[in-house]
C-alpha cells in the first residue's frame, strides 16, 4: 500500500530503496540546485539521483553534505557515464564519482546504457565494486529484454534495478512483466514523458476528480503501479506538489484507463539498441 513520502521498495539483495526520489537532471546552476535540493529535502525527499553524465555529482554531493542531513538519512544513485565504461576505466570513474559526492558508499550504481564494446568488462567492475561495499547496490538503466538476458549469461550478480522510460504513454508493461518475474525492480525516469502528458485530457479528468495536478496523478499511477519514479523540477512549487501524492488513491479502474494510454509512437527518449550501437 503506498502510504507516504518514507515508502521503500525492498531490492533483491534487501537493500531498502525509497520508492519515491528526486531527479536531478539539467539541474547544474549551483543557487539554482541549492534552492531545489533545499526545497526537495524540507518537502520530504530522501533519495536523489544523478549520473556522472549530469555533470552534477560533485554539486549534489555540496549540497547534500551541507545540508546537514545524516548520511544514512539519504539515498544516491549515481550512474557510469558510457565513455567511461569498460573495467579499469569504471573503477577509476567510480572512484572519482564517490570523492564528488563526498561519500564513502554509493547506495546503487547504475550503468545508464548498456554497450556493445563494454557490456559484461563494465559489469565485472560494478560487481567488483559491489563486493569491497563501495556500492550498496548495483543495477541497470535502459536496458531492455534481451539485454538483461545476455547479462545474466556471465553476471555473478543480478541486477538490482532496472531504470528505463516509462509513463502513460509509454508504459512498457512487457518489460516490467518480465523484470517482476526476473525480481529486479523497476524505476522510470521521465516519469511525466517529458511534459507530454500533463495536458492529456483523461489525466486532466482524473485529476480534477481529486483536485490535483496532472503531475500528481501521474505520479501516483507509477507508485501504485509498483514502479520507483524520480520526478525531476526545479521549481520549489512543484517539487513540493510532486511529493504530495499520498492523500488520494486511483480506483483500480482509473489505473487501468492509464495502462491503457500506452502509444506506439510514445517513447521520447533513445532507443536502446540504437544508443548502444554508439558505445
Amino acid at each position: 500500500m503506498v502510504t507516504s513520502i518514507i515508502d521503500t521498495v525492498k531490492l533483491n539483495n534487501g537493500v531498502e530503496m525509497p520508492q519515491l526520489g528526486f531527479g536531478v537532471y539539467l539541474i547544474t546552476d549551483q543557487d539554482k540546485a541549492r534552492a531545489a535540493i533545499d526545497k526537495a529535502l524540507d518537502s520530504g525527499y530522501r533519495a536523489f539521483d544523478t549520473a556522472e553524465f549530469y555533470r552534477n555529482e560533485a554539486l549534489l554531493g555540496k549540497l547534500l553534505r551541507e545540508s546537514g542531513y545524516p548520511r544514512n538519512d539519504l539515498f544516491i544513485t549515481t550512474k557510469i557515464d558510457n565513455p567511461l565504461q569498460g573495467y579499469d576505466s569504471t573503477l577509476k570513474a567510480i572512484n572519482q564519482s564517490l570523492k564528488d559526492l563526498q561519500v564513502e558508499q554509493i547506495d546503487l550504481l547504475l550503468v545508464h546504457w548498456p554497450s556493445k564494446k563494454h557490456f559484461f568488462e563494465t559489469w565485472k567492475a560494478f560487481e567488483r565494486l559491489y563486493d569491497e561495499k563501495l556500492v550498496h547496490a548495483i543495477g541497470v538503466s535502459n536496458f531492455e529484454i534481451h539485454h538483461i538476458e545476455k547479462l545474466a549469461t556471465k553476471a555473478n550478480v543480478k541486477p538490482a534495478v532496472d531504470q528505463m522510460e516509462i509513463h502513460p504513454y509509454f508504459t512498457q508493461s512487457e518489460l516490467r512483466g518480465y523484470l517482476k518475474k526476473e525480481g529486479i525492480a523497476v524505476e522510470a525516469w521521465s516519469p511525466l514523458g517529458r511534459g507530454a502528458v500533463l495536458s492529456d485530457e483523461t489525466i486532466g479528468k482524473i485529476a480534477e476528480k481529486y483536485g490535483k495536478s496532472p503531475a500528481q496523478v501521474i505520479i501516483r499511477w507509477h507508485l501504485q503501479s509498483g514502479t520507483i519514479v524520480i520526478p525531476k523540477s526545479q521549481t520549489p512549487k512543484r517539487i513540493a506538489q510532486n511529493a504530495d501524492v499520498y492523500g488520494f488513491s486511483l480506483t483500480d479502474e482509473e489505473m487501468q484507463v492509464i495502462d491503457a494510454m500506452d502509444r506506439e509512437d510514445g517513447r521520447n527518449g533513445p532507443v536502446p539498441d540504437e544508443r548502444y550501437e554508439e558505445i
